[in-house]
């Protein structure tokens, strides 16, 4: 099952106050990115975030889940409702979230 459109915007709507949200369509999900660093994505109408130590302590219930086949566990982030908690999950993770690659 590939993620909605309308979950995507769902969830750019609820950070629409964070400054330099943006997102990349790729294989049918897709990857967001904070301040040009990649915090997570949307997989199956599903948000999930880098497992970095920042988010682990941020969330109050911790739950790994897989976002595809063959991939690293990510961070499933349930309290999609909760506007508030949403950019402070994106706003702590930010400095432990590695720099983006240059590109060639």
């Amino acid at each position: 099952m590939a993620s909605t459109k309308e979950y995507l915007d769902f969830i750019m709507e609820q950070l629409s106050n964070l400054e330099e949200i943006t997102y990349r369509a790729m294989m049918k999900e897709y990857i967001l990115y904070y301040r040009g660093k990649i915090v997570g994505g949307i997989y199956d109408d599903r948000l999930l975030v880098k497992p970095v130590e920042s988010a682990i302590h941020y969330m109050s219930k911790v739950q790994y889940e897989l976002p595809y086949d063959g991939a690293k566990e990510m961070l499933l982030v349930e309290e999609v409702d909760n506007r508030k908690f949403l950019e402070g999950l994106f706003q702590v993770m930010y400095d432990e979230l590695p720099n983006p690659k240059r590109k060639k």
